[in-house]
């Protein structure tokens, strides 16, 4: 790097002469602008420059799916391992996956498998929290409070403190209820979700308060809304800390989405086709991936769907058959094609995955257990390279053959796709670092 002050130059090996440099530290060139800062400036200059997604849809089927019996199937393991279900051909030729995804399978050259996501949280609410945070959680597994990570920041939480808003619509928004890992952690109310309290799929379905009351008129509102700042200005300092500085972020929010016209019409879900709402399936996983695509059309950076139900310790199989496969097979198969035909897929990072795999041979009660040692995730969009197999297992799906992708591995690539600088560290509040993402590297071959 050559910063001209009118002098020759005289480079030291890293491209500035220490005159330069004193000079550059005193003047802080303009403005205040220190070198680190600059660098600091370059730096995030690359890596929004880098960034192929403007938003990320990340779908969590909590519980655990079963790798086994989805993605990797394995149709010359023993019977206890393999289970009842075939592999069938999909539109990239040599991937396979379950017979009960026959709209993903006609898919398949949309998104990528990747099928050697490997840790060793085998606990349900321990899981969720390092799948979205990258760190393992201080409590044991069992931990019921939702959202559990109250120290580290989710990825979401991340995404809106580092990338902020593109409009009117908060940037992070959780549905059809809060994801137990999804809190905003030290960071503080400012970045929490945005919480859609209520299933979409029900026909009375709309988001709570978004409305102003029509009782009341718009002056009226309007004199309230200025009386609200004035009391909120006397009591700053008291607004400053605690309960009551979130309260005032919560208020603000209200307010913007009830001004918002562009925001209410993101959340008008009636104002879908009613074969396109077919398409995606009435279910709550179906409404909530129609919803979250006109969530990121609206501006909405990140949105985390939380669809539960995959815990299959007892009878698996007819449980998968006939409620949860094809469920994701149509919400899925669906996302994909809509944001394609929309032109948003290129910029829409979508992500599927679980806290966990399930165990390799099925159980006594005719079902399987957990284990985090196998998983497959789907990525789609975003810059994501599709229609690949990226990793696999052994035999029985028990383990990664090879080179496992890790929790931070995710993290990273889904991160850099979306112009996020992963080097940066914050410091919790009683000073210790916490980098953004603590290891890992971006997937090899994903991206």
């Amino acid at each position: 790097m050559f910063i001209p002050f009118g002098q020759p130059r005289r480079n030291t090996c890293d491209g500035i002469t220490r005159r330069h440099a004193l000079r550059i530290g005193a003047s802080g060139l303009i403005a205040g602008l220190s070198l680190p800062r600059l660098l600091a400036m370059q730096a995030q200059a690359a890596t929004e420059k880098a960034a192929k997604a403007k938003a990320c849809i990340f779908i969590f089927l909590e519980g655990g799916p079963s790798q086994l019996d989805m993605w990797d199937l394995k149709p010359d393991a023993p019977a206890e391992v393999r289970g009842p279900y075939k592999p069938i051909a999909t539109s990239v030729p040599g991937t396979r996956i379950c017979e009960h995804l026959p709209l993903c399978a006609k898919v398949a050259h949309k998104y990528t498998i990747v099928r050697s996501h490997s840790h060793n949280d085998n606990g349900h609410n321990t899981g969720y929290h390092y799948v979205m945070t990258g760190y393992k959680a201080d409590f044991p597994d069992g931990n019921t409070r939702v959202p559990n990570n109250h120290l580290y920041p989710s990825i979401g939480s991340i995404v809106s403190r580092e990338l902020g808003p593109r409009t009117t619509l908060p940037p992070y928004i959780n549905m059809p209820h809060m994801m137990s890992g999804g809190g905003p952690g030290f960071y503080g109310s400012e970045h929490a979700p945005f919480v859609i309290e209520s299933n979409p799929v029900q026909a009375d379905f709309e988001v709570q308060d978004l409305h102003p009351l029509e009782t009341i008129a718009a002056a009226r509102q309007a004199r309230r809304g200025r009386l609200l700042a004035e009391v909120e200005k006397l009591e700053q300092e008291r607004a400053d800390q605690g309960k009551a500085k979130a309260m005032s972020t919560y208020y603000q929010r209200a307010r913007d989405l009830m001004a918002s016209p562009e925001a209410r019409k993101a959340f008008d879900l009636k104002a879908e086709p009613e074969s396109l709402r077919k398409t995606y399936g009435y279910t709550a996983l179906g409404q909530c991936a129609l919803l979250a695509r006109r969530l990121v059309e609206g501006g909405c950076r990140f949105v985390g769907i939380d669809h539960g139900g995959w815990d299959h310790h007892f009878t698996i199989f007819p449980s998968l058959e006939k409620d949860m496969l094809p469920h994701v097979d149509r919400a899925y198969s669906a996302l994909l094609g809509d944001l394609e035909q929309r032109g948003l897929l290129d910029s829409t990072l979508v992500v599927m995955m679980g806290e966990m795999g399930r165990t390799p041979k099925v159980n006594a009660q005719a079902g399987r257990d957990h284990w985090s040692m196998a998983q497959s995730i789907l990525f789609a969009g975003g810059g994501v390279k599709p229609g690949q197999v990226i990793g696999a297992t052994d035999k029985q799906a028990s383990a990664p053959v090879g080179d496992p992708v890790g929790v931070e591995d995710v993290l990273r690539t889904l991160f850099l796709q979306m112009g996020v600088d992963t080097t940066k560290t914050y410091y919790t509040p009683l000073g210790r670092p916490a980098p953004i993402v603590d290891g890992g590297r971006i997937i090899p071959g994903l991206v």
